[in-house]
């Protein structure tokens, strides 16, 4: 191997480590991924000898809710999936058509990337939380449905027991819901969409009848659908750095291989020259 193939096959190992370190530390730095709430506690361990002390997010509980087609669903029916949560009833007179509404855009706005076939994203679900459980019937969640054409698929208008539902609501997502019994324009439920993550991490909270806050909530749906979990590793997942002590190895192994051979040939041709 000449001088000029070593230096070739440097420049070949190193660069594409350098550029990949260089990329990975420029998108860390320039991405702004939605914020974690709900903070419970941290955790500490132990790696490699040093202490890293994590923050430990709330994660809601466990559902068990009836949607439009009287099905029984819970959040083993949304692995993987970012979920987007709104609250309304049916009788509202005031806010909900709107919220509904701005939910659908929400619904019809978000594809996947398939140039044909079915656009349905598979991984984004919607679920609008009935908090007059005890009028929303099925049938009446199924007639909201189809009056403002909602997929079943990709959304969920939900009803169940009500305390489970305000529980949910006001203890776990930390949203303030009061009721509809009365119908009328004063009492306050929430307008706010909840921004879920597949850990069922709160991620946002964002005003549903506000298009701005609502195109806000659209790129931080991507943005989560970006994010690596951290729950998984990959197969390289804290090796690239031994990956590149292997590769600088090689080269110095390769470099003094190449100092002994240029040597030796240096010596017999020494010799064949004394003779």
């Amino acid at each position: 191997m000449t001088r000029t193939a070593f230096y070739a096959l440097m420049l070949a190992i190193l660069i594409p480590l350098i550029s990949y370190f260089i990329v990975k530390k420029t998108s860390e730095s320039a991405v702004q991924m939605p914020r974690h709430y709900l903070f419970d506690s941290t955790a500490t361990t132990v790696k490699n000898g040093k202490k890293i002390i994590d923050s430990v997010w709330h994660k809601l509980p466990d559902f068990s809710f009836t949607n439009q087609l009287g099905q029984r669903v819970s959040w083993d029916d949304l692995h993987g999936k970012v979920v987007v949560v709104d609250f309304f009833f049916t009788h509202c007179p005031t806010i909900c058509p709107a919220l509904t509404k701005s939910m659908k855009r929400l619904q019809d706005g978000i594809t996947n990337s398939k140039r044909v076939g079915d656009k349905t994203p598979d991984f984004l679900h919607l679920i609008s939380l009935s908090i007059d459980p005890e009028r929303d019937s099925v049938e009446r969640l199924k007639m909201w449905a189809d009056r403002f054409q909602v997929n079943p698929d990709q959304w969920w208008l939900l009803t169940g027991p009500k305390k489970e539902i305000y529980d949910m609501a006001i203890k776990e997502m930390k949203i303030l819901v009061e009721d509809g019994k009365g119908v009328d324009t004063s009492f306050i439920h929430t307008d706010h969409f909840v921004l879920i993550d597949t850990n069922r991490h709160v991620r946002g909270y964002y005003h549903g009848l506000d298009s701005a806050s609502v195109a806000k909530l659209s790129e931080d749906i991507i943005l989560l659908t970006l994010e690596k979990d951290k729950t998984k590793k990959s197969f390289l997942a804290g090796k690239l750095q031994l990956l590149a002590v292997v590769f600088l190895m090689a080269i110095g192994a390769v470099g003094v291989f190449l100092f002994i051979f240029r040597k030796r040939k240096s010596n017999v041709t020494s010799g064949l020259e004394a003779k």
